[in-house]
């Protein structure tokens, strides 16, 4: 898929945001003792990343108070009743739970490879890197805590993206079930991607919202426009799994087929009468042949192209949600991530 228009503006935009995000997670997740832990826990953070769900908490707070970013510090950051609040801490809460679910998940999945690194499993061992999950986990509502927004607030974030974990750890028990199901429809599979990846994009989005004083409306709202995105973005996840080189990935091409996992793209090629359990056989090794024959096979059902239409409906109904906050440059920007978040090759 072509890289949209809008590639160039808001990523930078996110690179300005991550540069902060990135200053701010090398003090909140700081070497500590014992080393290993620590050392551990700042391996994936330390690997890089777009930084997308904690530029979401930026952009929404930027987009509801209607502040200028060059005018205004996130960690002083102006609420709808004139207090303050430091928005930089939740948003980079947002990416240390992000952190703690892909450090899990790798276990799991016993993936090698995370960004371009050996995973934190790999790079240390399966122990230290649960333990590297549940520090993160724990240091995330910490930095909520301490965002110094009003009490009932900070209450109503913490609460929201507890139950977010809780949910994120159900759709990741979905994932894993699938595995063994001989067919999983096609709402299943939206909603256990709902779960698993796009309540944090939503979370990311109401969070900002909740703590600088945003109404029920509106928090609501950004919050469908995380979940309808999010589910966008996964969806787009799935078409670069098959359709990216492994060099870009980060990780190895087609690794949802080898790992035998229900995306979109297989669930839509069975009900077209593809034999998707012979292709989980075939590239059950190696050969990047075989991999290239298992893609030309779900493309020949249409089946990349009706996961790539999905993905789009779901970014416009996305982008439909933020017409009740007013316009701005955080508004366009946040319009612009969605479109991004399908157009992206990587």
């Amino acid at each position: 898929m072509a890289p949209d228009v809008h590639d160039a503006p808001i990523m930078e935009a996110i690179g300005e945001r991550r540069a902060q995000i990135d200053d701010r997670l090398s003090t909140a997740v700081a070497a500590g003792d014992p080393p290993d832990l620590y050392a551990a826990t700042r391996h994936i953070l330390t690997a890089g990343g777009k930084r997308l769900r904690p530029a979401v908490t930026l952009l929404v707070g930027e987009a509801v108070v209607g502040a200028d970013p060059a005018t205004v510090s996130y960690e002083s950051f102006p609420t709808i009743d004139g207090q303050q609040v430091d928005l930089m801490a939740a948003a980079t809460a947002i990416e240390v739970i992000q952190s703690f679910t892909l450090i899990h998940d790798d276990i799991m999945d016993d993936d090698a490879m995370r960004r371009g690194v050996e995973a934190v499993h790999e790079a240390f061992d399966t122990e230290l890197a649960i333990l590297a999950g549940d520090t993160l986990y724990a240091k995330a509502f910490e930095l909520l805590t301490d965002s110094g927004a009003r009490p009932d607030r900070v209450v109503a974030a913490v609460d929201l993206l507890a139950a977010t974990c809780v949910e994120i750890c159900e759709g990741q028990a979905m994932d894993i079930a699938f595995e063994s199901r001989p067919q999983v429809s096609t709402d299943e599979y939206l909603l256990m991607i709902e779960r698993k990846t796009a309540v944090l994009y939503a979370t990311a989005a109401a969070v900002g919202a909740i703590l600088v004083g945003a109404d029920e409306e509106v928090v609501d709202a950004v919050y469908e426009y995380g979940l309808e995105s999010g589910k966008a973005f996964q969806i787009q996840d799935d078409v670069l799994d098959l359709t990216t080189p492994s060099a870009v990935l980060g990780k190895r091409r087609g690794s949802d087929l080898i790992e035998r996992k229900e995306t979109l793209i297989t669930v839509h090629a069975r009900d077209r009468g593809v034999d998707v359990d012979a292709i989980f056989a075939a590239v059950d090794g190696d050969a990047e042949v075989d991999m290239d024959d298992a893609v030309q096979q779900l493309d020949a059902a249409d089946s990349i192209a009706f996961a790539a239409t999905k993905a789009r409906s779901l970014t416009q109904a996305a982008v439909d949600r933020l017409t009740v906050v007013d316009e701005s440059p955080a508004r366009r920007l946040l319009v612009d991530l969605a479109e991004y978040l399908i157009t992206r090759g990587y």
